[in-house]
């Protein structure tokens, strides 16, 4: 009775995309309250002692010199505007010649934004609201169209592997070798593994801050740990700000010039690489949520009913699905978990509540998909866009924007 008034958890079913949303979201909120926990037990006491020795630091300086403290304040909040505008106690480079505002520049279009520098006029404010709008979404095109190189590249090594290994575990069969239709047949049904593509691409992550992490030690006299802190920082554009590389003016023992390049080719790969990993971990993570929701299917299994068991409700359309799609596209070299889930492709994409079951099989499609390119980029094959998405001008690619091309495409051929 509970199923059909309602949800026992007392509202209607929800969708899969829904559910999968709504289940992010709480995963997220829990995130960020155990990082605020375990962050504030870790930094919590050491602000403490620094207010504490700051506030007798105070107290003696203006003892000593016979300052009132409101004199002092004044004085304080007159170096915080000067250090704002880019004034610091040590010799640094200048901020705004153009070295200085081609590295800031830098770090707006990377979402970098050190917060080092700063524009302080309400013209630089205005121009870079308008300058950060279109550098912005050409840096992150160029970071998607730079993660469909590295797949291509990773597949193309992938496949050679694998037909090396292929190559010598195949044995002479009556003093004949295998002929080359059957090893294209076994070889056909091969695909890259993306778990492999995310650990290939966390080494490399890792093996760039490294090489990083050792320039910064020795130009910058930081410890190895602070450096490796400061990669992770710059390349995954969270940009403290507590710490900047190449500030100086001149970098004594070291080729100032090469540094400066070498900063900048560094921090331009690492970004890439990071931004790779966190596309490729991402699918990983939707995976994760997916198994959480097949344990979820017992104790409630009305939010996720089964085929068949409403006959007479009528299925919800979404809106960036168009009816056509209800049609079985043709086979390709993707998976199992896609050729099977495509036979529900129309009423999973309207939106209608499917079973838990085919749910979990439809969700294979993220791995499956991410096999699919990699195989056949390693082919030298390309997967091919639709007519439609051709005429509409909006085709495939790699993470969040193929997907949002994917949706484009729907949606325009509906209209």
């Amino acid at each position: 009775m509970a199923c059909r008034s309602g949800c026992c958890c007392g509202s209607g079913p929800i969708n899969e995309d829904n559910a999968r949303f709504l289940l992010l979201a709480l995963f997220i909120i829990v995130y960020l309250l155990c990082g605020a926990a375990v962050f504030s037990a870790l930094e919590q006491p050491k602000e403490r002692e620094a207010k504490e020795r700051w506030t007798q630091r105070f107290e003696l300086f203006s003892q000593k010199y016979n300052l009132s403290k409101k004199d002092l304040n004044n004085f304080l909040r007159n170096y915080e505007e000067a250090n704002v505008a880019g004034i610091r106690v040590d010799t640094i480079r200048p901020r705004w010649d153009f070295t200085g505002a081609f590295y800031f520049v830098g770090t707006v279009v990377s979402t970098i934004g050190f917060g080092m520098t700063t524009p302080a006029t309400i013209g630089g404010k205005v121009f870079l609201m308008f300058y950060g709008l279109l550098g912005c979404a050409a840096t992150i095109l160029f970071f998607n169209l730079f993660l469909e190189r590295v797949i291509t590249v990773i597949a193309v090594v992938l496949k050679s592997c694998h037909e090396r290994r292929h190559n010598k575990a195949v044995l002479p069969q009556n003093g004949r070798r295998v002929s080359e239709g059957n090893k294209a047949g076994d070889l056909a049904g091969w695909k890259p593994s993306v778990y492999c593509v995310m650990l290939i691409l966390g080494v490399a992550a890792i093996l760039v801050s490294c090489c990083a992490s050792l320039m910064y030690s020795a130009a910058e006299g930081w410890g190895y740990l602070d450096s490796l802190y400061f990669c992770f920082v710059a390349f995954s554009t969270i940009g403290f700000g507590d710490m900047v590389s190449s500030q100086r003016v001149v970098y004594e023992g070291h080729a100032t010039t090469a540094y400066r390049l070498g900063n900048f080719l560094f921090i331009l790969t690492g970004v890439c690489c990071i931004y790779s990993l966190f596309n490729v971990i991402s699918i990983v993570i939707k995976q994760v949520l997916n198994w959480l929701l097949r344990r979820l299917e017992a104790p409630c299994r009305c939010c996720f009913p089964r085929r068949g068991h409403h006959p007479h409700r009528h299925p919800r359309r979404n809106v960036v699905a168009p009816g056509h799609l209800r049609a079985r596209r043709d086979p390709s070299i993707e998976t199992d978990a896609i050729n099977e889930s495509e036979t529900d492709t129309g009423r999973r994409m309207s939106g209608e509540m499917i079973s838990m079951r085919d749910f979990l099989a439809a969700n294979k499609v993220n791995l499956a998909i991410m096999q699919k390119q990699l195989s056949e980029m390693a082919i030298g094959h390309p997967r091919q866009s639709s007519s439609s998405s051709h005429q509409n001008g909006f085709s495939g690619g790699v993470g969040a924007l193929g997907i949002m091309n994917n949706r484009l495409a729907e949606t325009s051929v509906d209209r």
